[in-house]
């Protein structure tokens, strides 16, 4: 169903509205601070995420009216010290996407997506307060796989990247190697140095052939874990304990597991 735009400002401005009632009203809401929201937002924004890879709509709805909430939340704290407010939150990103978008809003030549981002990385350099250099706008606090991502593509945005994918495959082998020679040297720290190279290569790899890195992963995530729980029911059925089978016995079972969810 779509709602008019005056439907949908009404419908924010009730929300905004309860969230004054409960940040006067609620002894929990009352005493939330920037500090006390963030593991609570962290935790949301993973949520919408997760129901974002399930493709579901109903939990895609429910967990963006989580994120819209911590959002104005925010923007309530910061109001009350005459910080900002949320028009503030909103103009400034109305702004930042008309100055990032000048082949939409300006006299810019940009046919493709990656002309786009290109030029997106390009302006953020010219920002004022913006990006010192390419790598600054990456936060420090992403977790490795989504920040190997994401340096790999910033850095490529400004010329920085292999002439064709094909070529990355010679740095994959070549890290591969290296892993191989340290885990024979036995030394721990080049151990994880060169495990830390070969997977930031095969991250490169991915992005080169199009695949989001961290998606790829949590497939496979999902896939072990059908096929495993599979096994341990199968196992369960039998009176079994994994613990007590052999490898081959389970080997047998992850087997008929893989032909049932090819």
């Amino acid at each position: 169903m779509n709602h008019t735009r005056e439907e949908k400002l009404e419908a924010l401005g009730r929300l905004m509205d309860t969230l004054d009632i409960l940040r006067v009203k609620c002894p929990w809401d009352a005493k939330q601070t920037n500090e006390s929201l963030r593991p609570n937002t962290v935790e949301e924004v993973y949520e919408l995420t997760q129901a974002l890879l399930d493709n579901n709509n109903a939990e895609i709805k429910k967990e963006l009216g989580d994120v819209l909430l911590h959002v104005l939340f925010y923007s309530k704290i910061a109001s009350e010290t005459e910080s900002f407010d949320i028009a503030d939150v909103a103009d400034a990103i109305n702004n930042k996407l008309i100055f990032r978008h000048p082949h939409v809003f300006g006299d810019v030549n940009a046919e493709t997506a990656d002309e786009v981002t290109r030029n997106w990385e390009q302006i953020k350099l010219k920002e004022k307060d913006g990006n010192r250099s390419v790598l600054a706008g990456v936060p420090a606090t992403l977790p490795a796989l989504i920040k190997a991502y994401r340096i790999q593509e910033k850095a490529a945005n400004v010329g920085f990247d292999w002439e064709s994918p094909a070529q990355v495959w010679d740095k994959v082998n070549e890290e591969l190697t290296e892993t191989a020679d340290a885990i024979a040297s036995g030394k721990t720290e080049d151990i994880e140095e060169e495990f830390g190279d070969l997977l930031f290569s095969v991250v490169n790899a991915a992005r080169l052939y199009g695949v989001t890195p961290e998606n790829a992963l949590e497939r496979t995530n999902r896939k072990f874990i059908a096929r495993f729980n599979y096994v341990e029911a199968k196992a369960k059925e039998q009176g079994l304990r994994l613990a007590d089978m052999s490898l081959e016995a389970m080997d047998a079972l992850w087997n008929e597991a893989k032909s049932l969810t090819k």
